[in-house]
């Protein structure tokens, strides 16, 4: 499948590219809009009036005149002088998603550079060569400026890049796919790195991932509610029609669905219990509000993914300076998307204690097999999910309500989006650990009952993931286990397996 860079793109299609390895061209579209753009400038070119970064200096050097025979010099200095991003360096997946946001938002026809350059982000694309972007150095205004400038640098065929598993020299990679260096012209060192696409990139994946892990926390939800007997009751479609949030409605229709059917639940219908647990009963709650801020988010991603970002625009008869490149609505939602995944551990952690701990759980202690004290079962894998939900904690502490004005404070506001972003990308990666330790100590708890059944939905499930637990009586090293584990709840393949 091919994907066509044209004027709007899902979250779906920037995966497959990305991640998937999708192949891409340029629309016939995207080439007369490219090319109308472009020569706007070129004529613009020839008038004597200043446009901002295509005959003048950048930020507060705006004022500095750039003479002709120097245009095109000032944009390949542009990418240097702004490549210096610091730290551990971008994942492969994310720069490739960078690179096919950058060429959606200048195939729109306001960026006014050359077909060539858009051309040259897709056969890195295509090719798999990718940029070595460092993962530091962006203050989100003007947008992504280190981390788009890196990419922009090995269009150039300067720095490195990913090529065949291996980080080489760009212009080593270049020469070996037949691919010529860009010489950037007027206006397209600006454009390729005025920009929101490294926090809308590193966001964009998360959320995806993020979707897929939240449904599965269902399912290992309801496997953890049935191993406590948990009731039934509190997910009733009757509560949730009086604070009728769709998140908070879905989630408890969804725990009803796969607890039905359970041999479990049966057994204990009519027990004297009143009430369970917050970390039980409130699921749909909890859970409910982290679906409805996931969908905000993704609401907003999908605008700024089909954005034209960069600065300045070009209109029919003007070149107009304004702040698009401002990161705060993805600064925002970052930072919420870090909440909101943070309270998905949160309350999971509680019920991850509450299948371990021998004073509330009705179960054999820490879940240990053989002799109990010389074998200590699962009682630690709860310090793990303390661990995480803790530095997730910290984590969640807003980046976007931070700013440092830069650039002799003619950037004198700035959006901390790319850090909020990569923050809430650390959160994500410590709740699917969190995740998999629910649905390893659920799927074992379940199996304490026997030869009561679990919801038939989620037998499978349980099946699964205890086929991957050793069958070993007594304590042993479990993290070939767990890293099985961990796959599955980041799958598709888990919710498949029951709808």
């Amino acid at each position: 499948m091919t994907y066509s860079i044209d004027e709007k793109i899902s979250l779906e299609e920037l995966v497959a590219v990305s991640r998937d390895h999708e192949k891409v061209e340029i629309s016939q579209d995207a080439y007369a809009r490219i090319n109308h753009s472009r020569k706007i400038v070129e004529r613009l070119l020839s008038s004597d009036r200043a446009m901002y970064g295509i005959n003048t200096g950048f930020g507060a050097m705006a004022t500095v005149r750039i003479s002709p025979d120097e245009i095109n010099e000032l944009q390949s200095n542009l990418v240097r002088s702004h490549s210096v991003g610091v730290g551990p360096v971008l994942d492969e997946e994310s720069v490739r998603a960078m690179m096919l946001l950058r060429a959606v938002s200048l195939s729109k026809g306001y960026s006014g550079v050359r077909v060539a350059v858009v051309k040259q982000i897709a056969d890195f694309l295509n090719k798999n060569i990718t940029p070595v972007v460092p993962s530091q150095g962006s203050v989100g205004a003007s947008g992504d400026l280190a981390p788009l400038a890196h990419v922009a640098l090995a269009m150039m065929g300067e720095g490195e890049v990913f090529y065949k598993g291996k980080i080489v020299n760009a212009k080593e990679a270049l020469d070996l796919e037949g691919i010529k260096p860009l010489r950037y012209e007027a206006k397209e060192g600006l454009a390729l790195t005025n920009g929101t696409q490294a926090m809308t990139a590193v966001m964009a994946i998360s959320l995806y991932d993020a979707k897929i892990l939240f449904e599965n926390a269902l399912i290992t939800s309801a496997i953890s509610i049935d191993a406590l007997k948990g009731s039934t009751t509190p997910f009733d479609p009757r509560i949730h029609e009086l604070r009728p949030y769709e998140g908070q409605k879905y989630v408890a229709a969804k725990i009803l669905e796969y607890m039905e059917g359970s041999e479990i639940r049966a057994s204990h219908i009519n027990c004297s219990k009143v009430q369970d647990a917050y970390s039980l009963r409130a699921t749909p709650q909890v859970l409910g509000a982290v679906k409805d801020s996931l969908d905000y988010v993704e609401k907003i991603l999908s605008v700024e993914m089909n954005s034209v970002t960069d600065n300045p625009l070009i209109f029919e008869n003007d070149v107009l300076s304004g702040g698009n490149f401002h990161g705060e609505p993805i600064a925002l939602v970052a930072d919420f998307f870090a909440i909101a995944i943070s309270e998905l551990g949160n309350i999971t952690e509680r019920r991850i204690d509450r299948l371990v701990n021998p004073l509330v759980s009705g179960l054999p202690p820490f879940l240990a097999e053989g002799k109990v004290g010389l074998n200590s079962g699962l009682m630690m894998w709860q310090y793990t999910a303390a661990s995480l939900v803790s530095e997730n904690k910290v984590l969640s502490h807003p980046a976007s309500v931070d700013s440092i004005p830069t650039s002799a404070y003619q950037e004198d506001h700035v959006s901390m989006g790319t850090t909020a972003a990569m923050k809430a990308k650390r959160v994500f990666e410590n709740t699917s650990k969190i995740i998999a330790i629910e649905g390893m100590i659920g799927s074992k708890a379940v199996r304490v009952h026997r030869p009561l059944k679990t919801g038939k939905k989620l037998e499978p499930v349980v099946d699964l993931i205890n086929s991957k637990i050793k069958d070993v009586k007594g304590d042993h090293y479990m993290k070939e286990e767990f890293d099985e584990i961990l796959k599955i709840v980041k799958s598709q393949n888990m919710r498949g397996m029951i709808e």
